[in-house]
């Protein structure tokens, strides 16, 4: 399904994407679905074949481009690249330093996706329901799994992009919490910043193949149960809430390994709490010796979820005024 959009509208969408992307716990794909191009870039995605080269062939570039729908992919994924690139350092010093303030502004954005995903079911039967609860609960199960602890191999890095990729394209799941299950995260995300163009490379194989392969699921899934997979999205949605949560408690803190003499890569194992029990802890390299209580910084805290509540919304209805929510 193709639609008329300016080339920097679905530049500015894929931007959105790419931020919320590099955030372990928020996906690229649901800013694809509330801006209302979610359905043409599984469509779009799931016709790359063999049968775009017979085109290509037969009547030529022009042809092949348009069946491609090649405009919406270089501009979506430019702006999805400039974004992963130029905001990989800064999200990961917010996310080191501010954390708890980071997670409330996500917090709010997928609050209101949940809303606004849901709406889009229609309406709700015990089978539509049934998806939600199994959807919430998948997403809670895979936020509660302990990260693993991986060398940085080639063919684990294939893997995590082939995995991440399927999730990045999902509401609700996030790839880059994938990543950090999988425990490729940080070395993912040190290579960005590191320009390390073989991990980058490899990485970016594993997105392609599990893009191009999963992409044809959903677009058969959304043909035969629509409202079902619409249904089960905004589950995953829920269910990533307990990992969004601001205010936590590390319980361990697992080295991964030293990447110079004073570096160090590290793993978090946390759980949700109040933010009138939040506390900070107190650690000698990568060992907890205890906790003190901190300022859990609860009205600015809510300001931000807010703030992203509402900028749901609004990008909402800027999708809208181009084309309302398409289904595939």
């Amino acid at each position: 399904m193709k639609t008329k959009k300016s080339f920097f509208g679905l530049m500015a969408r894929g931007l959105a994407m790419g931020a919320a992307d590099v955030v372990p716990g928020v996906s690229g794909g649901t800013i694809a679905f509330i801006t209302g191009i979610y359905a043409e870039l599984i469509d779009t995605i799931g016709g790359v074949n063999i049968d775009l080269f017979k085109t290509l062939k037969k009547e030529g570039f022009k042809a092949f481009w348009s069946q491609l729908n090649g405009d919406f992919i270089v501009a979506l994924f430019l702006g999805i690249g400039i974004s992963i690139a130029s905001l990989a350092k800064l999200i990961s010093y917010l996310l080191e330093n501010h954390p708890i303030l980071v997670w409330s502004f996500f917090f709010g954005l997928v609050l209101a996706s949940i809303y606004l995903v849901g709406k889009q079911v229609g309406k709700w039967t015990i089978s539509t329901i049934t998806a939600f609860i199994v959807g919430t609960g998948i997403a809670y199960l895979i936020t509660i799994l302990p990260p693993i602890q991986e060398a940085d191999a080639s063919w684990y890095l294939f893997l995590s992009g082939a995995l991440a990729i399927c999730a990045m394209i999902l509401p609700g799941i996030s790839g880059a919490f994938i990543l950090l299950l999988l425990g490729s995260y940080q070395t993912i995300l040190n290579a960005i910043k590191e320009v390390d163009l073989m991990k980058i490379a490899i990485f970016g194989i594993g997105c392609i193949v599990g893009l191009l392969s999963f992409s044809k699921l959903l677009k058969w899934l959304f043909k035969k149960y629509e409202r079902i997979t619409i249904a089960v999205l905004a589950g995953f949605l829920l269910g990533s809430l307990n990992k969004i949560w601001p205010w936590r408690h590390i319980e361990k803190i697992f080295v991964k390994h030293i990447a110079e003499p004073n570096e160090e890569v590290l793993t978090l194992v946390d759980s949700p709490v109040w933010p009138s029990n939040y506390d900070k802890i107190i650690r000698i390299g990568n060992q907890i010796t205890g906790y003190e209580k901190t300022d859990s910084n609860l009205l600015i805290c809510l300001f931000l979820m807010v703030i992203g509540f509402l900028l749901i919304f609004t990008m909402d209805k800027f999708g809208n005024k181009t084309k309302k929510t398409s289904r595939v």
